[in-house]
């Protein structure tokens, strides 16, 4: 884990318990605790019980974790398995 990590704000948006939004949820509450412990605020937007939201930031696929901070915008699709493919897309370098 690197010293310089900066604040990262992230969205989650899932399609309530349904099996890949569970995991989508739990790796990237492992992912973030891991790599940007207390460097982090990652909000999770069930769109079944928020769908203002998601026509908001016009999804096209679920799960979806937008990155806002730090720039650029990030999307990434799936159930964020693959922590280095999560971290790439997050633009953290390992």
């Amino acid at each position: 884990m690197k010293d310089d990590v900066p604040y990262y704000e992230m969205q989650l948006f899932i399609t309530g318990a349904t099996p890949n939004s569970v995991r989508a949820v739990a790796n990237m509450k492992k992912i973030c605790e891991t790599y940007f412990p207390g460097n982090y605020k990652l909000e999770i937007i069930d769109i079944y019980q928020q769908p203002f939201l998601a026509k908001d930031e016009q999804l096209i696929a679920l799960p979806m974790l937008i990155k806002s901070s730090p720039l650029p915008l990030k999307r990434l699709i799936g159930d964020m398995s693959d922590t280095n493919k999560v971290l790439k897309g997050l633009d953290y370098d390992l």
